[in-house]
């Protein structure tokens, strides 16, 4: 059914395709018990040994909703209704903005991946938080994903982190920093420890004084050296984090296309592979001990097993959902418990870097 639906919407450029995705998931919404029966059949497939419990916040199953669909909260009860065990909304900034001029998102469906310059447009995080004190049914844990906005210079980016940790943090179950969109010029230089370590202890400091005790995540890029990727959890660490997601869109092209040229970030299958490398090597410098939500190509239950074996202990989904479509979760999570149960784990987190325990596995 949903492969006639994308037959149509990808006749749309891929901008218009996704507000009218938004808006049909926000009509969706008002219907609770329509949403919630659609969520009962997304997850007849889920076993209770696939939920999964991640600083203190309790997944029905591995398969969550990475930012970037639902910037502005529009969409929440929509996509909880799809079966995701998690909801991500933004990223936010504390004044609205536009974003990058248009054209700014492209399909590439020969290799399952998109391209996208958005630049964090969003409607601020003041509209964001009336949206979610409006909403009265939360099945699982929701995100909020924060940044900076572009014209606010990068040695003032804390004040725009906190101000959005004060606008959203006590309405979310866990707060994301974006330092890795590439999409707003210089954003990534405040993955450099340093920086790093300033914006994180700022945030973290705001966040004991709002909303105590809510899990932080720092969001990191797929381009990241070995080194640096060592760097970032050190400090993530130092910072008491609860965790990271791993990983952004890439700058990187793979691949020939008539679209590669374009700016922005690349998201989709091209990006599955250094995104697992990433949560390996973050899974490694930390032994385990500093939680990982894995993103990056991901479009089958074997994509999730890959990152579970990985090190993550969730998997996002973002541009796979757009090419499978509103089904996607229902018809991950049979064949996911399959793969789990093949390998003798009751549980997903028996799961979690069991590669990597093997003896003689690469350090």
């Amino acid at each position: 059914m949903y492969g006639l639906t994308r037959s149509l919407l990808f006749q749309l450029s891929a901008e218009r395709a996704h507000r009218l995705g938004i808006a049909g998931l926000h009509y969706l919404g008002r219907s609770r018990d329509l949403c919630e029966s659609l969520r009962e059949k997304a997850l007849e497939g889920a076993p209770p040994s696939l939920a999964v419990e991640v600083a203190g916040l309790r997944f029905a199953h591995p398969v969550a909703l990475a930012a970037g669909l639902d910037k502005d909260a529009e969409a929440v009860d929509g996509l909880f209704a799809c079966g995701f065990s998690a909801v991500e909304i933004g990223t936010l900034t504390p004044r609205p903005q536009p974003g990058n001029p248009s054209p700014r998102l492209f399909r590439l469906p020969e290799h399952r991946a998109i391209i996208n310059r958005m630049g964090f447009n969003n409607h601020g995080a003041t509209q964001a938080a009336a949206r979610l004190r409006m909403q009265t049914w939360r099945p699982g844990p929701l995100g909020v994903n924060i940044g900076k906005n572009k014209d606010t210079p990068l040695e003032q980016a804390v004040d725009d982190y906190v101000a959005c940790v004060d606008a959203l943090a006590p309405l979310g179950d866990y707060v994301v920093v974006n330092a890795s969109s590439p999409n707003t010029p210089g954003l990534r230089k405040l993955q450099e420890p340093e920086q790093l370590g300033q914006l994180l202890g700022a945030v973290q400091e705001r966040l004991a004084t709002v909303a105590p005790g809510k899990p932080l995540f720092l969001k990191i890029a797929p381009d990241l050296s070995p080194e640096a990727v060592d760097e970032v959890v050190d400090v993530a660490r130092a910072q008491k984090l609860a965790g990271l997601i791993a990983t952004n869109t890439t700058v990187a092209r793979p691949f020939e296309h008539p679209l590669a040229k374009e700016a922005g970030g690349l998201s989709g299958a091209p990006v599955r592979e250094p995104a697992n490398a990433v949560i390996r090597r973050a899974w490694l410098r930390s032994g385990g001990a500093l939680p990982i939500i894995g993103v990056g190509g991901v479009f089958t239950a074997q994509d999730v097993y890959e990152k579970l074996r990985a090190g993550a202990s969730v998997v996002q989904v973002y541009t796979g959902f757009i090419y499978e479509g509103p089904g996607m979760v229902g018809n991950i999570l049979p064949t996911l418990a399959t793969l789990l149960a093949r390998d003798g784990y009751k549980q997903v987190r028996d799961v979690i870097g069991a590669e990597h325990r093997k003896p003689g596995a690469p350090n």
